[in-house]
């Protein structure tokens, strides 16, 4: 009974660390999914902008680009906004698209850009904002503290017109000023809580080299009477140069041979 005890103990454990570690495979994936989504550390002020190259058929292109245009306007992957979109087509197609996303939409966007394709080149980057938005904070506070003080100004009752002409004035200017610091202030915000995506498209290097040889091929007729009208061009250019220096050539020989002779008769 003993054994028989022990024996289900045991399996029992083994199903335990099974399953701990099914669950700790869980873990890991969904710790590596989101692990791509970078973001900026609590309290600093980083501004993310990511590059990525993507090698895509020809074909596919133009739909690839509208897909991810659809789903940034859908906020498929989080809050997002197209900045910019371009395609190019011709024997070389290619296609961009800048966005501004969630920072935990950046992977997700990425990877439906990739779908059937390979990401050739990727490059990240941050800027520190730090400086900037400590700069903008100190501005508004001053503003705001020169513009109470105005207005406790105004307020008094026996100010000259004068004087309150001038802090009128200068009111508007400092509001202008909060104006264009809140403007500011946002922007940053906007920089750091979101994150700059370009994504950029064209096809793979084998395909560039077949569409060469082709347009080679296609071009061959063109560029052989491109060559052979070039070379008239120049036999017709360069012909009056040649027979002015014939001409030249032949009445100089003449004139040494009768000098010649008359050198030669003149020892005789």
């Amino acid at each position: 009974m003993t054994g028989t005890m022990w024996r289900h103990g045991a399996v029992a454990g083994m199903l335990m660390l099974a399953l701990a570690g099914c669950s700790n495979k869980e873990h890991v994936a969904a710790d590596a999914s989101a692990a791509g989504a970078v973001a900026s550390p609590e309290g600093a002020a980083l501004a993310y902008e990511h590059d990525v190259e993507i090698q895509l058929d020809a074909a596919q292109i133009g739909p690839r680009v509208k897909q991810i245009s659809d789903a940034c306007q859908a906020s498929r992957f989080g809050d997002c906004a197209v900045l910019q979109v371009g395609q190019q087509g011709g024997e070389y197609p290619s296609g961009s698209i800048r966005v501004r996303i969630a920072p935990k939409g950046v992977e997700p966007l990425i990877g439906l850009a990739g779908q059937g394709g390979d990401v050739a080149s990727r490059n990240t980057q941050a800027e520190d904002l730090a400086q900037q938005v400590a700069d903008t904070a100190l501005t508004k506070a001053r503003l705001q503290k020169e513009h109470e003080r105005l207005l406790a100004y105004q307020d008094d009752k026996s100010i000259k017109i004068a004087d309150l002409l001038v802090v009128t004035q200068r009111m508007s200017e400092i509001e202008a000023g909060l104006e264009q610091a809140n403007k500011e202030a946002a922007n940053q915000r906007r920089r750091i809580d979101t994150q700059l995506l370009t994504l950029r498209f064209q096809t793979p290097s084998g395909q560039r080299s077949r569409s060469e040889i082709g347009e080679a091929l296609s071009d061959f007729g063109a560029t052989l009477n491109s060559s052979v009208a070039f070379v008239i061009r120049a036999v017709a250019a360069l012909l009056p140069v040649v027979l002015v220096a014939w001409l030249f050539g032949w009445i100089g020989l003449k004139l040494w041979r009768r000098r010649r002779r008359k050198v030669a008769q003149a020892r005789g």
